[in-house]
């Protein structure tokens, strides 16, 4: 059972749920803590549940570099590769030069996609 709180926050009632306890200004105790009011309307995420999302200027960023610079020589083979249909071994020589199983896929997939766009 994953908690949104860490356990010096949380109480379990008799349900084995969750309970955030209301701070008493008391050093020791179920409810010890300094007495803040909570401001309205702000639900701020720590920053660690944003990690690893794209952002609006990365995403430009990234796409104005790919642009400038073109592609990468083993993306130029791959797309090779995928156009006399050569899908499998486009993926095996995309996972050795990136590492994982789920990085190659999006990369075969990102070249195809850069393929079909060309064709139009």
């Amino acid at each position: 059972l994953l908690h949104p709180l860490p356990r010096c926050f949380r109480a379990l009632n008799r349900t084995n749920q969750a309970v955030v306890m209301a701070a008493s200004g008391m050093m020791e105790g179920m409810e010890k803590g300094h007495v803040v009011t909570k401001l309205e309307g702000v639900h701020k995420k720590a920053p660690s549940r944003r990690r690893g999302h794209l952002g609006k200027r990365t995403k430009f960023v990234r796409e104005l570099v790919q642009e400038v610079m073109g592609l990468a020589p083993y993306q130029k083979r791959i797309q090779e590769l995928l156009k006399v249909g050569r899908d499998k071994r486009a993926l095996k020589l995309a996972k050795k030069k990136l590492g994982t199983h789920g990085r190659a896929k999006r990369c075969r997939e990102n070249m195809a996609a850069l393929l079909r766009k060309a064709r139009k």
